[in-house]
């Protein structure tokens, strides 16, 4: 079984859309991405979707900045309604001088960034909501393939003039684009 184009779409909207929740911090977008019940587990983060947002605001709300860039997709349809994904992944992040959580990214006493490359082995499934029937993750699991840390220049763009950078809020160009999911 391959799915439909449409399918795989939609699924793919739903990967892309997770990463623009967490570079922009639109932490509520995750309610559209995750069925109720769905399952999460990455590193040492293990349990319901709604944990996973809490403990991943945790980590990534202090960081600078962060950027997830998403590869390849391997779409696995075992049937109209559930489908197996992998997504190959590189996450930024930039990790200011007293960065709280220690077991997650050392503070080095400056700014540095980690760069984590990985996979997302997803389970999604197609059920009814309240868009008619829609696919969502029923199960999510990150895993780590490597990491790194790297001294950085330049990453301060305080300095840059009004506009040119992006932003977690409203202000960022990109919130047409995301404006399904923001509801």
């Amino acid at each position: 079984m391959n799915g439909t184009l449409e399918d795989r779409e939609a699924i793919r909207d739903v990967i892309t859309a997770y990463a623009h929740a967490i570079d922009r911090r639109r932490w509520g977008i995750m309610d559209h991405l995750f069925h109720d019940d769905a399952q999460f587990q990455f590193g040492t983060i293990i349990g319901d979707w709604r944990g996973f947002v809490e403990q991943a605001r945790a980590v990534i709300d202090p960081c600078l900045i962060t950027q997830h860039q998403l590869g390849q997709v391997l779409f696995g349809f075992e049937s109209d309604s559930v489908c197996h994904t992998e997504t190959y992944m590189t996450a930024m992040h930039t990790i200011p001088p007293g960065y709280p959580l220690a077991d997650v990214f050392p503070d080095k006493g400056k700014v540095y960034s980690a760069v984590i490359a990985g996979r997302y082995v997803d389970r999604f499934e197609k059920r009814a909501g309240a868009n008619g029937q829609e696919w969502r993750m029923a199960q999510r699991t990150g895993l780590y393939d490597w990491r790194e840390f790297r001294d950085v220049e330049g990453v301060d763009l305080s300095g840059m003039p009004e506009g040119s950078c992006g932003y977690h809020d409203e202000r960022d160009p990109s919130t047409p684009a995301a404006a399904k999911w923001l509801g």
